[in-house]
């Protein structure tokens, strides 16, 4: 695994920028997360922009733990220019968490299976050698996103949500 440590930097991918996240993008986050059914399965509510702009600071500021990195990115269609979600990793030594979110008005589109899958193609190039995400059973759109970034089921669960994961070879 690539010792240096791990933070976001702008990838790209056909359709999208993903932008290291930046408390300017609260405003805009916002909007893309205020719908309540976006939340059914992410739980939680959606949050006004000074909330949103709080939770922004705090993950800005990283973990206390030097052994963790956050790294969060905001998706951007580019033929639009607008935001539409989010992807994030969470390292810690050899494994990273990842999850995504993409607002309910581009779902449908595959722009979480494209951005969840360049996220995971940047952390495998990093020499990551697990990859997991936390899915809930009856959100199959978000299985669908994890097959797609290449990441098989387990038996596990994590506070009702089953383990996915890949692994180097």
């Amino acid at each position: 695994m690539d010792s240096s440590p791990v933070t976001a930097v702008p990838l790209r991918t056909a359709r999208l920028d993903l932008e290291p996240l930046r408390l300017g993008h609260a405003a805009e986050m916002a909007g893309v997360l205020a719908d309540p059914a976006l939340h059914v399965f992410i739980g939680g509510a959606p949050l006004a922009e000074p909330e949103l702009r709080d939770r922004y600071a705090r993950m800005l500021a990283g973990p206390a733990d030097p052994g963790t990195a956050w790294c969060n990115w905001v998706l951007r269609l580019r033929d639009q220019g607008g935001a539409v979600g989010t992807v994030q990793a969470t390292v810690t030594g050899a494994e990273a968490e990842i999850a995504w979110v993409t607002g309910t008005a581009w779902q449908g589109r595959g722009l979480a299976k494209e951005a969840a899958g360049a996220l995971a193609d940047w952390l495998r190039g990093r020499g990551v050698p697990v990859l997991v995400a936390h899915v809930h059973p009856d959100h199959l759109a978000s299985a669908a996103v994890a097959t797609a970034a290449g990441l098989a089921p387990t038996d596990g669960y994590v506070d009702g949500e089953r383990r996915w994961e890949w692994r180097a070879a």
